[in-house]
């Protein structure tokens, strides 16, 4: 990764991604729904742009509300891994916060020939794992394709939740990755960390987030999920209003596994983080007491851009003044804590 040639490489791949491209309408959804905030009296910290979005519930706690939907050819090639994520994706995205995930529940859509009962015993088997309910949900019996989506609620201590739009310039840029996995078989960009390993073994490894959270080490981050490690960094950078740079070399990596597939690959569990650089390093070595393997890749900086660098070469990957990855709408309304 030290030629000009691979950076160069590596940028545009990520930047053309359909993890990523897939991002890009979620602008025209959220400039027009920002408009509701105002309808609710619920005491609205953080909306549009989250991993799960904070409300204060008063009593020092905060609610932590996300929904997760399941591409539909991860549903087709496999149902029951599928159910399975569900329950996943959705737990990683109270865990980055510092949250406890508590329910979840799921909408499922499933033609004649899907397997429902297949789905459904990964949802299961997700809940005993993760330690979270299925608590309701919604049945389309007849739709025409596979579908699968659920919304969790987990909860936090006011002031010990982590943002994703906190980076500031002069932050430095940790990726933690459970490298303890193997790729599906049937979908080659899903790293399966977590079936082999026991609830207990989970929950102790979440527990890195919670201490992260809890001494207020992290200025912000955001659960790897569909655009990969770097696509994930992007929204965080574009959602703080800040740019940054990367050197790839360092970003956490399994053997004999190419840069180029895993930056495009969405692991059982993964964190992009920030954090000032004086709490860095304390941050990486709770990670790694925690069997996430970490590693401080780069540096927030203020101009607009994901930068790669190797030695003396540099790649652009995004301008943030003229690319979008899900965009950053009006936040105006919304509190600081």
């Amino acid at each position: 990764m030290c030629k000009k040639e691979s950076l160069y490489r590596l940028a545009k791949e990520i930047k053309e991604f359909v993890g990523v491209s897939r991002k890009r309408p979620i602008i025209r959804v959220t400039s027009a729904l920002t408009d509701t905030l105002e309808f609710s009296d619920a005491k609205i910290i953080r909306s549009f742009g989250e991993d799960a979005a904070i409300l204060d519930i008063g009593n020092g706690r905060l609610l932590l509300f996300a929904a997760d939907g399941i591409w539909y050819k991860l549903v087709s090639a496999d149902p029951f891994f599928a159910g399975y994520c569900a329950v996943l994706v959705n737990v990683n995205d109270i865990v980055c916060k510092g949250g406890d995930p508590l329910a979840l529940v799921d909408i499922l859509g499933v033609p004649k020939e899907c397997d429902i009962d297949k789905v459904v015993r990964g949802i299961i088997r997700g809940c005993k794992k993760f330690g979270v309910s299925c608590v309701g949900g919604h049945l389309h019996p007849d739709h025409p394709i596979p579908e699968i989506s659920a919304a969790i609620i987990g909860v936090a201590e006011y002031n010990k939740v982590i943002f994703s739009d906190l980076a500031r310039p002069g932050d430095l840029i940790i990726i933690g990755i459970d490298l303890d996995g193997k790729f599906h078989e049937k979908f080659k960009l899903a790293w399966d960390t977590t079936s082999h390993k026991s609830p207990k073994q989970i929950r102790d490894m979440f527990q890195a987030m919670y201490i992260i959270a809890d001494e207020g080490l992290a200025t912000a981050s955001k659960d790897i999920s569909n655009p990969g490690v770097l696509g994930s960094l992007g929204m965080l950078l574009e959602a703080s209003q800040v740019g940054g740079y990367v050197y790839p070399d360092k970003i956490p990596i399994p053997e004999n596994v190419s840069i180029y597939t895993w930056v495009k690959t969405y692991p059982g569990f993964g964190v992009v983080l920030t954090s000032p650089e004086d709490l860095a390093n304390k941050c990486v070595k709770i990670l790694e007491d925690h069997g996430i393997s970490a590693s401080i890749v780069g540096k927030v900086i203020s101009d607009p851009l994901l930068l790669l660098k190797s030695d003396n070469e540099m790649a652009e990957v995004f301008n943030f003044s003229r690319d979008k990855i899900s965009g950053r709408p009006n936040r105006g309304q919304l509190k600081q804590i």
